[in-house]
């Protein structure tokens, strides 16, 4: 398995841990009553500071893991994947640890830093892949 794809499957897996992070908290300050529901009203009070800031984290992941997932397939599809791509990939998968946390006790300006990071990261994964595609070094 390639370094890029080994990565995705992490970062599948961070997901999953990150979704526990947030539905722990979640689902103690909501009460059973209302998680284990239909889920038809409002909940009956507002998340905690931190335990939002853990849904808006888990949000954001679903976001970048699909252009992370695009940049995998475009490079190993194609046939591009480098020591460039595969260092690429793995610098998403720790930008994306350190959301984590970073989202959680509100790290100023380092959240913005950090993602900036991880869609960076993809980013260059496909641009990485067109290069070579298009014949460039």
């Amino acid at each position: 398995m390639s370094a890029e794809l080994t990565v995705l499957a992490l970062a599948g897996l961070l997901q999953a841990v990150q979704y526990v992070l947030m539905a722990v908290p979640a689902n103690l300050e909501l009460g059973p009553g209302y998680t284990a529901g239909p889920r038809d009203d409002a909940p009956p009070r507002v998340l905690s500071a931190r335990t939002g800031r853990l849904v808006r984290a888990l949000d954001n992941h679903f976001e970048a893991l699909i252009l992370f997932t695009l940049a995998v397939v475009v490079v190993t599809l194609s046939n591009q994947a480098t020591a460039l791509t595969a260092a690429l990939a793995w610098l998403y998968l720790a930008a994306r640890v350190l959301y984590i946390p970073a989202y959680a006790f509100g790290w100023r300006p380092w959240r913005s830093v950090i993602w900036l990071v991880g869609f960076g990261s993809s980013i260059l994964i496909i641009i990485a892949a067109l290069r070579g595609a298009l014949g460039g070094a």
